[in-house]
């Protein structure tokens, strides 16, 4: 199977199509997954840092994670929703783009971090979930998380130095009267 058949026709399609023609709709998508992300990665960062044992070592994990998990996946779903859309206007560049492929992969060591730490450290969390100190399973899922995630973001940003941008306004935009318009509000607060 060709793959990169595959997504010249998810960049072709109507919705990819909208996102990148639309004069607001990739950058209210952008600025939205930005939201999402930072929903989850600040939600993970604080019970990472309490698998780890700083500073709320004193609250049981189990209270930590269970206040503050459920807005880490309303931030996923965000994200998820809002990167797939970014993802659909340009496919094509972004299934050969290195630091995409790298965000990808450190997404799926993330979520394999994850998973490892819900079947198998948390079983015993009943021993540990009033302990300052966190078995040293839980507290390498600490590290792994915020390391992973932290690389996902890096990655992320460097993606929009490295993609290759079309900066091609939408042919439906009238430039000359955009521009206009904000030298008339210019002009009137300054007279």
């Amino acid at each position: 199977m060709d793959f990169y058949q595959f997504f010249n026709a998810v960049e072709q399609s109507g919705i990819a199509i909208w996102v990148r023609e639309s004069l607001l709709a990739l950058p209210v998508i952008n600025a939205l997954h930005v939201v999402g992300l930072a929903l989850v990665f600040g939600t993970i960062f604080i019970v990472d840092l309490r698998l780890i044992g700083i500073p709320t070592a004193t609250r049981p994990f189990t209270k930590v994670a269970g206040e503050l998990l459920h807005w880490t996946w309303v931030g996923f779903g965000i994200a998820l929703i809002t990167g797939l859309l970014m993802f659909a206007a340009n496919a094509t560049t972004f299934y050969v783009n290195t630091q995409f492929q790298l965000k990808m992969v450190a997404l799926l060591f993330a979520g394999l971090n994850m998973a490892v730490f819900e079947m198998v450290t948390v079983r015993s969390v009943a021993r540990w979930d009033n302990e300052r100190w966190t078995p040293p399973s839980a507290r390498f899922a600490g590290f792994a998380s915020i390391l992973l995630w932290v690389t996902v973001i890096v990655l992320g940003r460097w993606i929009g130095y490295t993609k290759g941008f079309n900066f091609d306004a939408p042919v439906d935009i009238d430039l000359d009267n955009l521009f206009g318009a904000v030298r008339v509000l210019e002009i009137t607060r300054i007279g």
